[in-house]
């Protein structure tokens, strides 16, 4: 009996070092598993943070193509503003010396 203990004894070991062994098999598998679906995760952040950056990066030239419009918008306005300040200024000028001629004839 004691060499069919021992044989039984041998088999149930070498059944709870496969079952262990297989277990340990499935406790990896699950840890790669989960891992894969981590890395899947984090690639698909990573491609919509890229989205993201590339529409940043068209807002920011979109927006940077207006400044540059509004800038030179700007400065043709206050070109013509100088312009028009000027103008005023000769015409204020043209109306006094005409009223100051006038003042003088009544005088």
């Amino acid at each position: 009996m004691d060499a069919s203990h021992a044989s039984n004894g041998a088999r149930t070991e070498n059944g709870s070092g496969v079952h262990g062994g297989v277990e340990r098999l499935n406790r990896a598998l699950d840890l790669l598993e989960q891992a894969i679906d981590a890395r899947l995760e984090r690639e698909a952040e990573l491609g919509d943070v890229e989205a993201e950056v590339q529409r940043m990066s068209a807002d920011r030239a979109r927006l940077a193509e207006a400044l540059d419009s509004a800038s030179a918008r700007a400065q043709r306005l206050e070109a013509t503003n100088r312009e028009v300040s000027r103008r005023l200024v000769d015409a204020m000028e043209a109306i006094r010396a005409v009223l100051d001629g006038q003042v003088e004839k009544k005088a």
